[in-house]
């Protein structure tokens, strides 16, 4: 039973400290403990052996590890697989990995549904329930990590450990700011999860005032879902632009406390007739000159829900090339795994409370 007790993987490395020294042990034990915390197959407390027997009963009293047990597991013709995680009050929330033949980019959720009620995306038809917790957060990659472990290695398509990692799932993270920088402290933390925090982005339809709060408490990458470049447009597609305008966001972006050497990506979905026009892209290259960046153009994933359409191929290069001609790095992102609904935009867990 973990009634009235504490999921230690809901702690970053001095909550863990703050919480031992709580049980009136010296904080060396907290960094013990975060060292076994995220090793592979490591469930009880009574594995944790240079600990003393006494401690590891009082800890056993007190807390628990929690975890993702039985995915729902989608795997796609193109390789990609999706996790469907059944949380403890019966909310499902949603992962995607994205395996490639030297990287595995895990899409993770940072909320159950989502409040911004972008028009494109189907995960805000689903409503906004709750945060996530750290170790919900967290979990998502760990219980990833252990499938990757359990695949036979010709079975793989890229490596046996997530490498990159995106926080673009269900949710928008900076509303669940709190818990998502405990989460990136805990993944980041050379005795947690160990991942680099430049292969990791965090990405925001624009909350403007938390954006700068995410860069001084963390050196993850930061990603802006743009989407257009007026804000009449911007306010039909995204309820968001109705507080913070375009010019806001781009302010904030300047602003933004970056690493050196690092840019701002602007994921930028073409939606046929709505945005995708060489004017569109001409005012684009204007609006973001100034800001480290590249921008990443994804061609929208149509679904039987929501009436949007995606481009032609010629009109996205088209596209692509009036902003590379602007001196601009632009990628055209591929689809993956639309065919099992995992696709940007396509995240929509079912909820087993009702």
């Amino acid at each position: 039973m973990t009634e009235n007790k504490t999921d230690l993987r809901n702690f970053d490395q001095e909550q863990l400290i703050q919480f031992v020294e709580s049980l009136g042990q010296p904080a060396f034990r907290g960094k013990q403990i975060m060292a076994w915390l995220y090793r592979p197959g490591v469930t009880d407390f009574s594995e944790m052996t240079d600990l003393a027997k006494s401690f590891r009963k009082v800890l056993a009293e007190h807390a628990y590890i929690s975890r993702f047990e039985n995915p729902i597991i989608e795997k796609s013709s193109d390789g990609c697989v999706k996790f469907g995680f059944i949380l403890d009050d019966g909310h499902i929330i949603e992962s995607v990995l994205i395996p490639e033949t030297d990287r595995n980019t895990l899409c993770i959720s940072s909320q159950v549904g989502c409040a911004m009620h972008c028009s494109f995306c189907l995960t805000g038809t689903m409503g906004f329930k709750r945060n996530l917790t750290p170790s919900e957060i967290v979990n998502q990659v760990c219980a990833v990590r252990d499938y990757l472990l359990a695949q036979p290695s010709e079975e793989l398509i890229g490596p046996d450990r997530v490498t990159n990692l995106v926080y673009m799932g269900m949710g928008e993270p900076l509303n669940n700011l709190k818990n998502v920088i405990t989460s990136l402290s805990i993944l980041t933390e050379p005795k947690g999860l160990d991942l680099t925090a430049r292969k990791i982005t965090v990405s925001t339809c624009g909350i403007v005032p938390k954006m700068r709060e995410l860069g001084l408490n963390s050196k993850a990458n930061l990603a802006i879902s743009l989407h257009a470049v007026d804000d009449a447009t911007r306010d039909a597609l995204m309820p968001v632009n109705e507080r913070y305008t375009i010019d806001d966001l781009l302010q904030a972006c300047k602003d933004f406390p970056m690493p050196k050497r690092r840019r701002i990506m602007f994921e930028y979905i073409l939606l046929a007739g709505i945005n995708d026009s060489d004017s569109d892209a001409r005012i684009l290259a204007k609006k973001l000159r100034g800001i480290p960046c590249k921008i990443n153009l994804l061609p929208y994933n149509e679904c039987a829900e929501l009436p949007y359409r995606s481009p032609s191929r010629e009109r996205m290069l088209a596209f692509q090339k009036i902003l590379m001609d602007a001196h601009y790095s632009v990628f055209i992102r591929n689809s993956r795994g639309s065919d099992i609904s995992a696709a940007c935009g396509q995240l929509a867990g079912k909820d087993q409370t009702q």
